[in-house]
């Protein structure tokens, strides 16, 4: 299946990013390429961006994309937990942007053997980067049912994860969970009919904290986000797409933290604490779709835009 992937707030987050054309950017969440190529279009010849992402199928398409600017993009493929690591191995210091979306690409969901979508029986798997060994299998199947019952409710917010954790050790027992298909079976079971009969897909809140749990994602985000807002110049931004509230709590967070990190107490006269301020949060409010982008790309409608700037005291 060809990677496919509509770039979501692409217009809202290159404004953001606020390029200059002899900039470094860095899209730590490459994809297939949509930010990325947007961002290159703004870019001069000195200008560079380097494109980060763990999945394999996601580097093939992005470089093919990205092809007709290749003498200004570099793309790595790793997590963008090691942003800094990686740009130091190419002697980058510091940028001037970076840009993260991280929802699922539409790839990544359509294309079933990868066992991220809940409406197609495939392998357990859902790993974005197809290196590491840690899949949807081994925690259905291996997890204790107190393990699964918090990741369940803590990342799905599911008010059923007691019965589901419940549901999935007793089936385990009689035969290891191969598919997803097996899991969703397991999942309705521990929900009540009158329930599963409104809302979404009863598998959905599951299986996007079973995903979150194989790629450490709200893990990944929040050590992260400090250092690449480290890595940033004087006036530099970092802009994050995401798609669910526990990203959104942790970004919203993360940027008030780094804008007033003082932690004296409210009655000190004065700060004593040093902690200095790393910039500002450009967004007090996210930036959401347009009425227009839902209406062209329904995957678009839990996206949030949030904007921290650097300024270097």
């Amino acid at each position: 299946m060809e990677f496919r992937h509509k770039s979501v707030l692409l217009e809202e987050s290159i404004d953001a990013l606020q390029i200059k054309p002899d900039g470094i950017y860095v899209d730590g969440t490459l994809g297939g390429g949509g930010h990325s190529y947007e961002i290159c279009t703004h870019l001069s010849d000195k200008g560079r961006l380097i494109g980060i992402d763990q999945d394999e199928a996601a580097i093939e398409a992005a470089t093919g994309r990205l092809e007709r600017f290749k003498d200004r993009v570099t793309i790595v493929r790793s997590n963008y937990c090691n942003m800094k690591r990686e740009l130091g191995r190419l002697g980058i210091t510091s940028v001037d942007g970076v840009i993260l979306d991280l929802g699922v690409s539409s790839y990544q969901l359509d294309e079933a053997s990868r066992g991220f979508t809940y409406r197609e029986d495939a392998p357990l798997d859902m790993r974005m980067d197809q290196r590491q060994t840690l899949s949807a299998k081994e925690v259905v199947n291996e997890y204790s049912e107190m393990e699964l019952y918090h990741i369940i409710r803590d990342y799905g917010e599911e008010k059923f994860a007691k019965n589901i954790a419940k549901h999935i050790v007793s089936a385990r027992n009689q035969k290891a969970l191969e598919t997803t298909g097996e899991l969703i079976h397991v999942i309705k079971a521990a929900i009540p009919a009158k329930v599963r009969a409104v809302g979404g897909h009863p598998a959905k809140r599951t299986f996007q904290a079973i995903r979150i749990e194989v790629n450490r994602e709200l893990d990944v985000l929040e050590n992260s986000l400090g250092d690449m807002i480290d890595l940033l110049n004087d006036g530099g931004r970092i802009c994050v797409i995401t798609f669910h509230s526990l990203e959104d709590r942790i970004v919203k967070n993360k940027f008030r933290e780094c804008e007033n990190p003082c932690t004296c107490p409210k009655e000190f006269p004065v700060c004593v604490c040093g902690k200095k301020s790393k910039g500002k949060v450009i967004t007090r409010k996210p930036v959401i779709p347009s009425q227009e982008e839902l209406e062209e790309n329904s995957r678009a409608k839990s996206s949030k835009l949030r904007v921290f700037e650097r300024e270097i005291q």
